[in-house]
């Protein structure tokens, strides 16, 4: 079950590694997302905050976590 921390998170942890590296996760493109979870999300809370961030885009919920960004 996630919390709103994890919301505020998703919208404002920047992904440390790779072609979108320093991009806000919710900014991730939903098919990066996917390859990932085909390959495996990294351990830890990254790899959490992935799921979740795809599992709302799936359900079209990017505008709920998109104000919560702090840019």
């Amino acid at each position: 079950m996630f919390q709103k921390e994890h919301l505020i998170k998703v919208a404002n942890v920047k992904m440390p590694f790779g072609k979108y590296s320093g991009r806000a996760l919710i900014d991730l493109p939903e098919e990066y997302l996917l390859w990932f979870q085909k390959k495996g999300f990294p351990e830890g809370e990254l790899g959490t905050l992935m799921a979740l961030t795809l599992e709302f885009k799936i359900e079209g919920l990017e505008s709920v976590i998109r104000p919560l960004k702090r840019d």
